[in-house]
């Protein structure tokens, strides 16, 4: 299983969660865990997902992922796992 973290931060609004779901459940991607928080108005969501199966590149989809970000005035970046499993070693 190749596996991914999603991470999503900005002023709450509506819909963040269900628009990121959405680019995730068109591109074969699924959510393993999710956890959210909103302190202050604002609002943070971490995301682990499988992208064994996914049907774009994760360069693509992490593309369409800060594409959304942006136009909602989000930061939303999508990372290989390797990532964090290698600064935790450090």
């Amino acid at each position: 299983m190749k596996k991914a973290v999603v991470t999503v931060l900005g002023l709450d609004q509506v819909g963040i969660t269900a628009k990121v779901c959405t680019i995730l459940a068109e591109t074969n991607i699924n959510i393993l865990d999710i956890s959210q928080t909103i302190v202050g108005g604002y609002f943070n969501m971490v995301m682990v997902v499988d992208i064994t199966e996914a049907k774009e590149s994760f360069d693509a989809t992490a593309e369409k992922l800060k594409t959304v970000g942006e136009a909602m005035g989000l930061k939303i970046k999508m990372q290989h796992t390797a990532i964090f499993d290698a600064m935790h070693r450090i």
